[in-house]
């Protein structure tokens, strides 16, 4: 039998992914947590404003299981992968957006962007996706410019135009400016 004010009690100071469950052992809803026992357990307090989704979720919770990871980003990729997996009634029913966001790669640019996108199109560009939650993927992004230099902006760069004054990005280390012309094309192969 599941004890909820025991697991509630014990549950960790970490980062992880929580799977709860109805009364059938069905997954109902993944979520992530920077710290599981602080997240977990608003659910369950009755001083929280929760819409009316969220309460009608909170009635069918019968257990819940939850597991640890050693970061918030692994968290994210984790629950990205079980919500893929199990595609759990209330994570879709919380969502208001018909389209999910994806992770766009441009590789039919000179040189390639990384950005957000909630439609895929037959355009050359790599896409990974869908994530569940908006605010994930921009965490997303954020990592991949914060690890890789690679251009964000909209301008159209074409190797060999006409040099510009690099842009602020450039100018902090998250850019290596194609738009000046200080870097050369990239294959593909190479990203």
């Amino acid at each position: 039998m599941f004890d909820l004010e025991y697991q509630l009690k014990n549950l960790p100071d970490k980062p992880g992914v929580y799977l709860m469950k109805n009364n059938l052992g069905e997954i109902i809803y993944v979520g992530k947590a920077k710290i599981l026992k602080n997240r977990v357990r608003q659910y369950f307090q009755k001083s929280q404003k929760h819409s009316e989704k969220v309460k009608a979720m909170v009635k069918n919770i019968e257990e819940f299981e939850y597991i640890i990871t050693d970061s918030e980003i692994e968290a994210l990729i984790l629950e990205c992968n079980l919500i893929k997996k199990y595609r759990p009634k209330y994570n879709i029913l919380l969502k208001d957006d018909k389209h999910y966001p994806f992770i766009k790669v441009t590789l039919a640019e000179d040189f390639p962007r990384v950005i957000s996108t909630r439609k895929v199109t037959k355009d050359g560009s790599k896409y990974f996706g869908p994530y569940v939650d908006g605010s994930s993927v921009k965490d997303i992004i954020e990592l991949i410019k914060k690890t890789f230099p690679i251009r964000t902006c909209k301008k159209n760069i074409v190797e060999g135009a006409k040099a510009i004054r690099p842009c602020l990005n450039y100018q902090i280390g998250l850019c290596k400016a194609p738009c000046a012309q200080y870097i050369k094309k990239v294959s593909i192969e190479k990203l």
